[in-house]
């Protein structure tokens, strides 16, 4: 169990079991997956899209007419609809699998079947703070965000659970009165009602996956 207000990883808090495919349950909508090596997940039709997060390794999302996507970490895929998806790794792999409403709204810069980075997705730009909704639906967001060096946001409290993915560079996370440096490849959580505030050490790009009640 993650507890909020900490700095980790999701390839350690969901390391791999040799031979095996293992899921994590976050909400209805929001699992975690690690494929060990030389594992599959076998495909399946689902009737809405799901937006799939990697946290490390590499894996092929695959089609039942052998399409594929080769994934690595702090890539993504948005997988089409009505189509048979499985997932495999050589290697071993980790990964968040976000599923979508059927009238989820997206970004109209990402589309499905198509692989991308989310921290290509928005720039830096100087003094500023970069803001970028990817998905939107009435109980959860997942959102982007860039920060010049020195920038940063003012505590608030969090109205819902919500998920840190840092993209890019260095970051501090002020969470209930400490401070948590956070770097590119780490997590971290905050619980609903948290305080907590953002600053960019560096140049800093981060995801935020928001869920709401």
């Amino acid at each position: 169990m993650i507890r909020p207000g900490t700095v980790f990883t999701l390839a350690a808090e969901n390391p791999l079991v040799p031979g095996c495919t293992v899921s994590a349950r976050v909400t209805d909508t929001i699992y975690h997956f690690s494929l060990a090596a030389n594992t599959d997940i076998s495909a399946e039709v689902y009737p809405c899209p799901r937006l799939i997060v990697m946290a490390a390794g590499e894996m092929e999302v695959y089609t039942g007419h052998e399409r594929i996507w080769l994934l690595h970490a702090r890539q993504c895929l948005i997988t089409p609809t009505n189509t048979p998806m499985g997932m495999r790794s050589k290697a071993g792999a980790v990964y968040t699998e976000i599923c979508l409403g059927r009238d989820t709204k997206m970004n109209e810069i990402i589309k499905a079947g198509e692989a991308f980075r989310l921290a290509e997705l928005l720039p830096y730009q100087e003094g500023r703070i970069v803001n970028m909704d990817i998905i939107h639906e009435p109980k959860l967001k997942f959102v982007l965000m860039s920060f010049d060096k020195g920038t940063g946001l003012s505590e608030h409290a969090a109205p819902g659970e919500a998920l840190i993915f840092a993209l890019d560079g260095e970051g501090v996370i002020g969470y209930e009165g400490k401070e948590h440096p956070i770097k590119a490849g780490e997590n971290f959580k905050f619980a609903k009602g948290g305080l907590h505030s953002v600053k960019a050490t560096e140049r800093f790009k981060m995801a935020l996956l928001l869920t709401l009640e």
